[in-house]
């Protein structure tokens, strides 16, 4: 994640009540490498048929673990010291056992965010997730457009859906967000948005850059916006950060070159630039501070990255897989010693950017190791602004 409205006012919302107080000079460890949060993907089925669904969940798609098991690997998380669980699916509102796993979690002092379409949040369920003590809510909505929305989400009537358990949760007292997918088609929709996000009463909006994981790689080309249409979005998302500042934050993800791009719109000086820099190296990225576990025990660097199995929680541990013994770790701990695209091995903020996002690398160009090809950055030229100094 990319703290967009920390880095461009030093406020937060939702972010400062899970993580505390964090930014430019004060990173935090409310994660770490070895006790990352987890993004558990507790079923595979779904009531929606969405069109970039990286887990390729719906109807049909596997319930998961059984009962037992979920709770066995609640008591591992806990085992390695995991800070926060990230409930999502498929639609993780479909298990039945949904509440008694997350209510188990929570006992062991877990906080719980929830990952949703929103569509099964009727009343009695925000009470519920609110009683719980559920951190946040994050609700899926891709465009101010129903008919936009609906068809992208693959179900007639999913807007009005989502919108209804958002107005149910806030009412419930719960810290709610949307989660929009940034794509071509929709990204000229920003402004709308927004409007629709005040007016719901949220408290946060994350963008998610379109990545290539599952249906998504089925995708034209034609859903990636291009290099003009990033800077536009970026000098707009900076904009309503510094305009909702403490009431509604901004955050972004699958795209850590954001950070770069912020970093050099805010900084007044080299040294702020570089603590900018070390802010977003700090928040992590796929396989550090962050794994996922999906609905048969494979654990992943992150929910897009398929491709690389770090381990299974049903054969080994959990705490093994999270070992430094473990070697598939090390390509996203240390993913810049890694990187080979001509842009990504030889830019200046390898380091503090990873290379952007290796499921675009690996499903789009190639090469888990190659470059990103949605990073529009000259990245020489903002190194050129912003020298270091010499320790």
């Amino acid at each position: 994640m990319i703290p967009v409205s920390v880095m461009a006012s030093g406020l937060g919302t939702v972010s400062f009540k899970i993580r505390g107080r964090f930014g430019r000079g004060h990173v935090g460890d409310f994660s770490d490498v070895f006790r990352p949060i987890v993004a558990w993907n507790i079923t595979a089925r779904c009531n929606l048929h969405c069109r970039h669904c990286y887990i390729e969940a719906g109807p049909w798609g596997s319930w998961g673990m059984g009962t037992d098991e979920a709770l066995d690997l609640v008591d591992q998380m806990a085992r390695v010291g995991v800070p926060l669980i990230l409930m999502t699916g498929g639609e993780p509102l479909m298990r039945g056992d949904f509440f008694q796993v997350s209510e188990y979690a929570a006992s062991k002092g877990i906080k719980l965010v929830l990952s949703t379409n929103g569509t099964l949040i009727d009343r009695g369920t925000a009470r519920r997730l609110a009683d719980i003590g559920f951190a946040y809510v994050g609700v899926s909505l891709d465009s101010p457009d129903p008919k936009w929305h609906d068809e992208f989400r693959g179900r007639t009537g999913a807007f009005e859906g989502a919108i209804r358990g958002i107005r149910n949760a806030v009412d419930a007292g719960l810290d709610v967000g949307l989660r929009f997918t940034v794509t071509a088609k929709n990204v000229e929709d920003l402004d709308a948005y927004m409007g629709l996000a005040v007016r719901l009463g949220v408290r946060r909006v994350t963008l998610y850059h379109l990545s290539a994981a599952g249906r998504a790689r089925g995708m034209g080309r034609d859903w990636w916006y291009t290099p003009s249409t990033y800077a536009t979005l970026m000098d707009k998302v900076l904009e309503y950060a510094r305009k909702l500042a403490g009431r509604l934050e901004i955050e972004t993800t699958l795209a850590p070159f954001d950070g770069i791009y912020i970093a050099d719109k805010v900084s007044r000086s080299p040294d702020e630039f570089w603590e900018y820099m070390a802010l977003v190296e700090s928040m992590g990225s796929c396989g550090r501070k962050i794994v996922s576990i999906y609905p048969n025990g494979d654990v992943y660097p992150c929910q897009f990255v398929d491709f690389v199995r770090l381990g299974n929680v049903k054969s080994r541990p959990l705490s093994e897989v999270l070992s430094p013994d473990n070697p598939a770790l090390d390509m996203f701990v240390n993913t810049e010693r890694y990187l080979r695209g001509p842009k990504c091995s030889a830019c200046p903020f390898k380091r503090q950017c990873k290379g952007g996002d290796r499921a675009r690398a690996y499903y789009l160009a190639g090469d888990m190791y190659g470059d990103d090809p949605l990073c529009p950055l000259d990245v020489h030229s903002i190194a050129g602004r912003w020298p270091r100094r010499a320790p």
